[in-house]
C-alpha cells in the first residue's frame, strides 16, 4: 500500500526543487505519505507557437533525458539539483515517482520516431510510432536512465493508447535490472484492469472508471452508495493494485464550484477510498486544505500556465512558519490527518476487509443509499484476538443514528470472538465515524 502525494513542483514555494526541504517532508509524513509524484519534471516545450499556455504542458516532452531548467536555482546545474531532490526525498524515507509519457512527445522532440499527427486536441504533441522497433529500445533506455538517477517508479501516462505488448516487453526488462521499480498506469477502462496488472505487470492502476466515477456520482448526482460495494465486487482480487483518488491534475478540484464547492462534503468519500479495500491512495497537493482552482479554468489548477494556487501558498507558509492557513483549512487538514493516520495501523495496512452493508437495513437506521459501513481487522503476532475497526461513512446532508449489525459468520471467526453483535453510533452530516471494537 502506498500513499502518493502528487504535486507540480512549480506550484510549491518558489517553484524550485530546493523548496522540497525537511519541513515539507515532515509535513508529508504527518499524512502518512510514502511516495511523492513530482509531476512535470521532464523537460517540456516552451515558447513555441504550438505550446498551450505559458510555460506549457508537462506532457509535451521535449527531452526525455533532461529536467525543466525553470525548476532549478541554477539552470545549468538542474540535473544535479534534481539528484539532490531525490536524495532528500529518500533521506526522509519517501519514494520518488516521476512521469513517463510513452504515447506522445513535443513536435520538436528528437528522441523518438513519431507520426505526423496528434491524438484528440493535443496539438502540442505528436504520436509516438511503436511500429518502429527503435522506439521500444529507446523507451527502455529512458526508463533505465531515470532508474539510475534514483527514481523509484513511474506514473505512466495514457497507457491504454500504447500497444499493450510494449509494456509486456518493457516492464520485465526493467525489473531484471531494477527489482521493485514501480509502474503506475493511468487507465480508464476497468475492463482492462486485469490484463494490465496480471499480464503486463503494472503495480497500480488508476481506478478512475470504478471508484472515482462511483464516488463522484454519489457526491454530485445523488447516486446510491451501493455502487461502492458493486465496484468492490467487480474488482475482487485486484483491489490491492488499485490507486484510488478524488483529485489529480486532470480532474476538477473538490472545492471548486464545478465539483462540490464544499470540500468537507467529500470527507466520507476520501475515507471510503483510503480505508475500505486496502488499495493505495493519491492526494493532490492542496486537496487537504481545500484548494479550489480559482486561479485555473473550469475547476482545474492549470498545468499549462504560471500560477500560484492561494491555498498552496498558505499551506507552504503554514509548514514553514506555523501560520497562514485559515480556520476552515486547518479543520479540513485535521480531518485528513486523522484519516490518513489510520493507514499507519496494521489493521488498515495489512488487515482483512468486510463490507457490512448487506447485513444492515433501514430498521436499524441504516440507509443503503446514503450510508456505507465496513470492518477492517487483523491479528498481530502473539495476540490472541484481532484488532478490529469499524468505519461508517455518511454521504447524507442529515445526521445519522444507526445500530449496525455485525453478522454471525464474521463473529464466529475465532480471532474475532469478542466483537459485539450490534454497534450503535451517530454521525454528523457528511461525517465519518471510526470505532475500535
Amino acid at each position: 500500500m502506498e500513499v502518493i502525494y502528487q504535486v507540480l513542483p512549480r506550484f510549491w514555494g518558489k517553484g524550485k526543487f530546493s523548496d522540497w526541504d525537511g519541513k515539507t517532508f515532515d509535513y508529508l509524513k504527518s499524512l502518512n505519505v510514502t511516495a511523492v509524484w513530482y509531476t512535470g519534471v521532464l523537460r517540456h516545450s516552451m515558447g513555441r507557437p504550438y505550446v498551450k499556455g505559458n510555460p506549457g504542458s508537462p506532457y509535451s516532452v521535449l527531452d526525455y533525458y533532461d529536467v525543466n531548467p525553470y525548476l532549478a536555482e541554477e539552470p545549468d546545474r538542474r540535473m544535479a539539483e534534481f539528484g539532490n531532490l531525490v536524495r532528500r526525498t529518500h533521506k526522509a524515507g519517501l519514494k520518488v515517482i516521476i512521469d513517463f509519457v510513452p504515447n506522445h512527445v513535443s513536435p520538436d522532440c528528437k528522441d523518438l520516431p513519431v507520426y505526423d499527427y496528434c491524438d484528440y486536441d493535443w496539438t502540442d504533441t505528436r504520436k509516438v510510432d511503436y511500429s518502429n522497433g527503435e522506439t521500444w529500445h529507446k523507451m527502455l533506455d529512458i526508463v533505465l536512465f531515470w532508474a539510475s538517477k534514483g527514481v523509484d517508479g513511474l506514473r505512466c501516462d495514457m497507457v491504454e493508447m500504447v500497444p499493450p505488448e510494449f509494456f509486456g516487453w518493457l516492464i520485465p526488462k526493467v525489473r531484471e535490472a531494477r527489482p521493485g521499480f514501480l509502474f503506475i498506469g493511468e487507465a480508464y477502462d476497468r475492463n482492462n484492469y486485469r490484463r494490465y496488472i496480471n499480464e503486463l505487470g503494472f503495480d497500480f492502476l488508476y481506478d478512475k472508471s470504478g471508484l472515482y466515477d462511483s464516488l463522484r456520482a454519489i457526491l454530485c448526482n445523488g447516486a446510491s452508495a451501493r455502487n461502492i460495494t458493486h465496484n468492490w465486487q467487480f474488482l475482487q482480487d485486484l483491489q490491492p493494485s488499485m490507486l484510488n483518488f478524488l483529485e489529480n491534475h486532470d480532474e476538477q478540484r473538490i472545492a471548486s464550484p464545478y465539483f462540490l464547492s464544499d470540500p468537507f462534503k467529500a470527507v466520507p468519500a476520501v475515507a471510503a477510498g483510503a480505508l475500505f479495500n486496502g488499495a493505495s491512495y493519491m492526494i493532490y497537493a492542496g486537496q487537504e486544505v481545500g484548494a479550489d482552482a480559482a486561479e485555473g479554468a473550469e475547476g482545474r489548477t492549470s498545468i499549462f500556465n504560471w500560477c500560484q494556487p492561494a491555498q498552496l501558498a498558505r499551506l507552504y507558509a503554514y509548514i514553514h512558519k506555523g501560520k497562514g492557513l485559515e480556520d476552515s483549512e486547518l479543520r479540513l487538514l485535521s480531518l485528513y490527518r486523522q484519516l490518513f493516520a489510520l493507514l499507519g495501523s496494521h489493521v488498515f495496512r495489512e488487515g482483512s476487509n468486510y463490507d457490512l452493508c448487506w447485513c444492515n437495513s433501514p430498521a436499524g437506521g441504516f440507509d443503503p443509499e446514503k450510508h456505507f459501513a465496513f470492518l477492517r481487522y487483523h491479528r498481530a503476532p502473539r495476540k490472541r484476538y484481532a484488532d478490529a475497526v469499524l468505519v461508517f461513512c455518511n454521504f447524507s446532508g442529515s445526521p445519522a443514528s444507526v445500530s449496525l449489525n455485525i453478522p454471525g459468520d464474521l463473529r464466529a471467526q475465532k480471532e474475532l470472538g469478542r466483537i459485539p453483535a450490534k454497534v450503535p453510533l451517530a454521525a454528523e452530516p457528511y461525517g465519518v465515524v471510526v470505532k475500535e471494537l
